[in-house]
C-alpha cells in the first residue's frame, strides 16, 4: 500500500467512528409542566397586555401630546395631504435638487365635482 492508499483508509476509518455515534431517534417526548391552566393564561394575558419589553420606547411609557389645533382641523389637514398629487415628491430625487417645471402644482383641482 502506498501512501495515499493509507490516508485514504484512515478517513474512511475515522468516518465510519463517527457514523456509529450518531443520534438515535427518542419519540416525542412527554410534556412535563407543572402549572395549571389557570396560571399559564394568567401570565399570557399579563404578557400580552406588557406590549413589548424590547422596543426602543419602552421604557418612556405613554408620551402626552398637548396640541391646540382641533380635530376637525387635524382631520381637514390629512384630507388635503391624501388628495395631493404630489404629496410624496422629494426635491433630492431629481438632479441637483430641482423639481422640474413639470411637477409644480397644478392649477386645477383633482378632486371630483358633482356635475349639473
Amino acid at each position: 500500500m502506498n501512501t495515499k492508499q493509507l490516508i485514504a483508509a484512515a478517513a474512511l476509518a475515522v468516518l465510519g467512528t463517527a457514523a456509529a455515534h450518531a443520534e438515535t431517534y427518542e419519540g416525542v417526548q412527554a410534556v412535563t409542566s407543572y402549572a395549571n391552566r389557570a396560571d399559564v393564561q394568567a401570565e399570557a394575558v399579563a404578557a400580552a397586555r406588557g406590549g413589548n419589553p424590547y422596543s426602543d420606547s419602552a421604557a418612556e411609557g405613554v408620551l402626552a401630546i398637548d396640541s391646540t389645533l382641533d380635530r376637525n382641523a387635524v382631520r381637514d389637514q390629512a384630507v388635503a395631504a391624501a388628495h395631493n398629487p404630489l404629496q410624496s415628491l422629494d426635491r433630492r430625487a431629481f438632479y441637483r435638487d430641482q423639481v422640474p417645471s413639470a411637477y409644480s402644482k397644478p392649477a386645477v383641482s383633482f378632486t371630483r365635482q358633482a356635475g349639473l
